[in-house]
């Protein structure tokens, strides 16, 4: 059995307001591709699916286009929800779809029942796992601790108690943080009591597991591996590769595993430097017309900084200061007592960017003290008590 690992999608996500909606069909027709060129049978997809839980009817109408198009592949799906899904949503109608060969596992009730398919050496057993919220499984799965540790042990128990009663090969898909995952600026904080890692024996003895979560492609074993999300949504991204495994599945277990990147909208680049070299320095030649995060030394910070970086970086988005050399920001000690409120905004600007303000802005600042102030012709001073 020929079997392609994908997961986190985000349908309907942005990056740094950019809509990736566009990038993210062309993922599902490069998907669609692999599946055709590579003689996929099974598809699985571990788990966020979209990036909200009431996702975008754009978002909503792709992934409708998308498993329709699987529906009729080659290839049957196993789909699972993540913790940026809604588990009923995303599940609705999973009985009908069965029937097509897309096979939604959303409620954590069916952990442990599991789609059997079948290839020439015999059944293969597809447990889903869906991301167990284990606030809400204390109670209804007796847990012992309000932990993800805990909600997975009694999953896993649940997935070996069904192999051990039809003991063949068998393939569990799970969305959660793993010991040994790498994470990204873009996954969403699932810790419990400041805990969210779980440790990866709990799948030994598991053909092949199937991780989501982490958007970062990780193999933490032969057969326990993240195929990350297929597309950047963070800079901290930069550095990744993009894509999914394809899994050989013989009589006996994984036979190869092969990694196979995915479509690059626009490569991510983060530079860091004064403006003026920035600007002009030709090794930043390459990532022109690359996505951008750039962060400024600059002692005084220039003025229209991203319009003139973009001038140069058309697709910059994110942009910080970080002047050379200057000493961490302190807190005030005491507040600012005797200096009427136009004076602390004035001073905040000079403190903020290395130069005072130009005699234009100090206008523009006093007119919007004035304007805050009870009354519009008192510039009032700044006491013990508050301004």
């Amino acid at each position: 059995m020929r079997i392609l690992h994908t997961s986190d999608w985000h349908l309907g996500r942005s990056f740094h307001r950019v809509g990736m909606l566009a990038h993210q069909a062309a993922f599902v027709d490069h998907l669609l591709e692999v599946v055709a060129s590579e003689q996929v049978d099974l598809v699985v997809v571990a788990g966020d699916v979209y990036d909200r839980a009431l996702p975008h009817v754009d978002a909503v109408r792709l992934a409708d286009e998308t498993l329709a198009r699987l529906a009729s592949s080659r290839a049957r799906v196993v789909l699972t929800s993540g913790n940026h899904d809604s588990a009923q949503r995303l599940g609705f109608g999973s009985r009908l779809i069965d029937a097509a060969g897309v096979f939604l596992r959303t409620d954590a009730s069916s952990v442990g029942t599991p789609v059997l398919l079948d290839d020439e050496h015999g059944p293969v057993a597809v447990h889903g796992i869906p991301y167990l919220d284990p606030q809400a499984l204390h109670e209804p799965w007796d847990l012992p601790a309000r932990t993800h540790e805990a909600a997975l042990t009694e999953a896993m128990r649940r997935v070996r108690a069904d192999l051990e009663a039809h003991p063949v090969r068998s393939v569990v898909l799970a969305h959660a943080f793993v010991a040994g995952g790498l994470p990204s600026d873009s996954e969403r904080d699932i810790s419990v009591g400041g805990v969210s890692v779980v440790p990866a024996s709990l799948f030994d003895g598991i053909s092949y597991t199937a991780l989501g979560h982490l958007h970062g492609r990780a193999a933490l074993g032969e057969t326990l591996r993240y195929s990350g999300s297929p597309l950047a949504y963070s800079f901290s991204e930069a550095g990744h590769t993009k894509g999914s495994w394809l899994v050989d599945l013989g009589p006996r277990g994984v036979t190869a595993t092969t990694f196979v990147e995915a479509p690059v909208p626009r490569r991510l680049s983060t530079i860091t430097g004064d403006l003026e070299t920035l600007l002009t320095d030709p090794r930043l030649d390459a990532g022109e017309g690359h996505w951008i995060q750039a962060t400024l030394t600059d002692a005084v910070r220039p003025d229209r900084p991203m319009e003139r970086l973009r001038a140069r970086f058309p697709h910059a988005l994110v942009l910080s200061f970080a002047p050379a050399g200057e000493p961490a920001a302190s807190a005030v000690a005491h507040a600012p007592q005797g200096r009427s409120d136009h004076q602390v905004a004035v001073d905040f600007v000079e403190a903020m960017r290395g130069a005072p303000a130009t005699d234009d802005e100090s206008a523009l600042l006093l007119r919007a003290c004035d304007a805050c102030a009870d009354d519009s012709d008192a510039d009032m001073l700044v006491t013990s008590g508050g301004g």
